[in-house]
């Protein structure tokens, strides 16, 4: 078969049908790209979708800020991390010599009172939330490389724990379900205008792609029952809505969800990225109970690419990607960002090595 573009392979294996290979996509830490230009690997500028070949561009992230005329302050600093006080009145700490999820400190929003107070009026759909010369310049610039163009932003899980924190927002699905219900439906409401709002003025997408870290080590943040009566409608009004439009969706979820995943994959979702291995998800397992269903993404232990040794890499790769293939459905791409400890010599052989393998 000849070569294929971007879109064209994207597009089949969206498809569950047979292209040339395996995709191709990749996140990385922002200090994995300040590292490699530093040590001369890639020039100022280097954009690495076209630099590696990756299938897929994204653009479109909305702002969420629960108050967006507030103006974060920082609250505390030391030599390695400053404590800020951000747009949704969340104190978080974050490292200064690398790139991390922050840290909770403290959320002044910890109650349904202070949410109705301070959010939930600023949330609804706002031109003036909508990147729309960002993602009209990703349109472009993915039409003119043959890549597959998707939208990009986090859905309503991952909206509401920077606003009350994960402790309050789970344990308010016990004591006050109907605060996490009105937050879901808010944000689904808002979300859906906005998508209207860009896509009439900037076009459709090829598809979406929607952050949801739904789970931890070893288990997801709720149960399968709270997910169906909480998030689940959230999912399947966003899902139907992409679906109407003919849009496919890709869901990402970092931690370990595979008891939510008969259900996330029954509200609609056309593909799961990116089945953290050490969170406890086995890519091999999940392409048997699921890989018929959906498209797969990711579930490449980042931490045998960090090892850049190329043994440990070949293993890893060796063992998955002959498998998986052969559902006509997966892109390479590790099970997290890919960190600095990654050498850029290591990343462009687990890409070359990881193509071979996936090549038909």
């Amino acid at each position: 078969m000849a070569e294929l573009t971007g879109f064209e392979r994207t597009k089949l294996l969206f498809d569950h049908k047979k292209p040339d290979r395996i995709g191709l996509f990749e996140h990385f830490w922002g200090d994995t790209y300040r590292d490699w230009l530093e040590k001369g690997k890639i020039k100022e500028g280097t954009d690495f979708t076209t630099h590696f070949g990756f299938d897929i561009a994204m653009a479109g992230w909305f702002n969420f800020a629960g108050d967006m005329n507030f103006q974060p302050v920082v609250v505390a600093e030391d030599e390695d991390t400053v404590t800020t006080k951000d747009q949704n009145y969340a104190i978080l700490r974050r490292h200064k010599k690398h790139d991390t999820t922050p840290e909770h400190v403290g959320f002044t929003v910890d109650c349904r009172e202070k949410w109705e107070e301070l959010i939930k009026p600023n949330i609804f759909a706002d031109p003036k939330r909508i990147g729309f010369e960002g993602y009209k310049n990703g349109k472009k610039y993915a039409a003119a490389n043959n890549k597959y163009f998707m939208w990009s932003g986090p859905h309503v899980f991952e909206l509401m724990h920077p606003v009350c924190g994960h402790e309050m927002m789970l344990m308010a699905m016990i004591e006050d379900p109907d605060w996490v219900k009105d937050m879901c439906e808010t944000y689904t409401k808002a979300m859906i205008g906005m998508w209207d709002m860009l896509f009439d003025q900037e076009g459709l997408p090829d598809g979406m792609f929607i952050y949801e870290d739904m789970g931890f080590k070893g288990a997801p943040f709720m149960s399968p029952a709270m997910y169906r009566e909480f998030i689940m409608p959230s999912h399947k009004a966003t899902l139907d809505y992409a679906h109407s439009k003919g849009l496919k969706v890709m869901m990402h979820s970092c931690g370990f969800i595979e008891p939510l995943l008969p259900h996330v994959v029954e509200a609609g979702i056309d593909g799961l990225q990116v089945i953290e291995v050490k969170a406890g998800m086995d890519l091999l397992r999940i392409y048997k109970n699921f890989g018929e269903k959906i498209a797969l993404m990711g579930g490449i232990d980042v931490r045998t690419v960090y090892s850049n040794d190329k043994k440990i890499i070949d293993a890893e790769l060796e063992s998955k990607i002959p498998v998986v293939k052969n559902g006509f459905a997966y892109f390479l791409h590790s099970d997290h960002s890919i960190p600095k400890t990654v050498e850029y010599e290591t990343y462009r052989y687990f890409i070359e090595k990881g193509l071979e393998l996936g090549t038909y």
